[in-house]
């Protein structure tokens, strides 16, 4: 198979990942995890740029905190982000119809379930929390597949590799790019639609505070769930030891008369589910994608750019 160099350099990438599946599941999942504290002590080192974004994100969002302790949360997160990788790569035997049971603890997931039971569309939003891979398969082995939207891997092998592992679970995924479009006929049909909706959106969000701080933020959920009046609910994952055990948890119903006489439905809604996601952040701060530059757009007025249909830039108030 002859690849360019580039094309060549991902498959290598590829490669050492099914390499390091084979490893990891040979040595099972306590060596792992003691490997992966390993592994995220070295990228917290030499990462520079994702420890400073995650430094300063932290300062923001607890500027009272003592700096000692904001650089042991963002190693944190850090080994929270490299467990997440290695509790994927396990999933496929750990979370099944018959075993998840002994591996997840549910908590106020009864008005998640029923509504998903009744066929009439569900939307669920989570957040880059603790392990977001597991509420899915966890959705999947109880019966309850989901679709869920995602942004393609810029390694095409790694992106393949990761769909299969998905979809062996149940899970159908739809490509962010044109989910816009689509997601709508999954409603439509009855089916459980779920969103990632906490990175930066850039200057087409809407701004809702996180955090104390405005935070550009995707309107598609808001819009999915006005438009077709359908019940949206919140839920995290959040890891409770290094031994692949955890807590899936609805933290927020929003039904469409919550937000029937809103004066702006959209903002109330993205508020609503931004701010389920703060209060579960707070509960465990080490565990969140502080390394995402969440606030990286900043609120101003926007101004079309000449000649650049479809092109926006920001002006400041």
């Amino acid at each position: 198979m002859h690849l360019p160099r580039g094309l060549l350099f991902q498959y290598a990438v590829y490669l050492a990942v099914r390499v390091l599946s084979v490893l990891l599941h040979a040595a099972g999942w306590r060596a792992s995890y003691r490997a992966g504290r390993i592994l995220a002590w070295l990228l917290y080192r030499l990462d520079h740029r994702h420890r400073r974004i995650a430094l300063e994100n932290l300062a923001a969002a607890y500027p009272h905190l003592d700096p000692a302790r904001r650089h042991r949360i963002a190693q944190a997160s850090f080994r929270s982000l490299v467990y997440m990788g290695i509790e994927t790569l396990f999933s496929v035997r750990a979370v099944t119809p018959t075993n998840w049971a002994r591996r997840i603890l549910l908590r106020d997931m009864g008005e998640p379930i029923r509504l998903m039971s009744q066929g009439r569309g569900v939307i669920l939003v989570t957040c880059h929390f603790g392990n977001f891979e597991v509420a899915g398969r966890l959705t999947a082995a109880i019966g309850l597949p989901t679709v869920t939207v995602a942004r393609r891997i810029d390694n095409p092998f790694l992106h393949r590799y990761v769909i299969e592992l998905r979809e062996q679970a149940g899970q159908r995924i739809l490509d962010k790019d044109g989910a816009a479009r689509r997601a709508p006929a999954v409603l439509e049909s009855g089916g459980t639609l779920v969103l990632v909706p906490d990175q930066d959106a850039g200057p087409r969000g809407v701004f809702v505070d996180f955090f104390g701080r405005p935070a550009a933020t995707v309107k598609t959920v808001a819009l999915l769930a006005a438009g077709g009046n359908r019940p949206l609910c919140v839920i995290t994952c959040r890891r409770l030891d290094e031994d692949y055990h955890f807590e899936v948890a609805c933290t927020r119903v929003l039904r469409p008369a919550d937000w029937a006489d809103q004066a702006d439905p959209i903002r109330w809604i993205t508020q609503q589910f931004t701010a389920a996601f703060e209060h579960a952040v707070r509960q465990a701060p080490e565990q969140y994608f502080w390394m995402h530059n969440r606030w990286k757009t900043p609120p101003g007025r926007l101004k079309r750019i000449p000649g650049q249909p479809g092109r926006w830039t920001l002006q400041s108030r």
